[in-house]
């Protein structure tokens, strides 16, 4: 079932699966990004953790759906990253849609 993603900005996601113990939090989503939705700058921090986040590009939107890391353009379909501290968005769809399968871990700092 599609759920409204948290920034309110009209993307979509699929929760695949989910897990945490108290070491680390593993999560696996597919976005879905239709005409007109958005993601504005922001990071993702998790309190005690460090986060990790793999995203796989599935399909590109035809006009618009670029994804800005530290206000820099990203051309790749795979990115490794860390939301915690790297500011990123995702611009407006203008047509078609983007699909992103979002793979996340969470391991405690220590």
């Amino acid at each position: 079932m599609w759920e409204q993603g948290r920034q309110g900005t009209g993307y979509l996601k699929r929760k695949i699966f989910q897990f945490a113990n108290g070491w680390f939090a593993l999560d696996c989503y597919i976005l879905k990004y239709p005409e007109k939705s958005y993601i504005p700058p922001h990071t993702d921090p998790i309190p005690g953790h460090k986060h990790f986040r793999l995203n796989i590009v599935l399909k590109k939107a035809k006009v618009g759906g670029n994804v800005y890391y530290f206000n820099t353009r990203c051309y790749r379909r795979i990115m490794l990253f860390r939301p915690d501290y790297i500011e990123h968005e995702v611009s407006q769809v203008q047509r078609g849609e983007r699909i992103v399968l979002s793979i996340g871990l969470a391991t405690k700092k220590v």
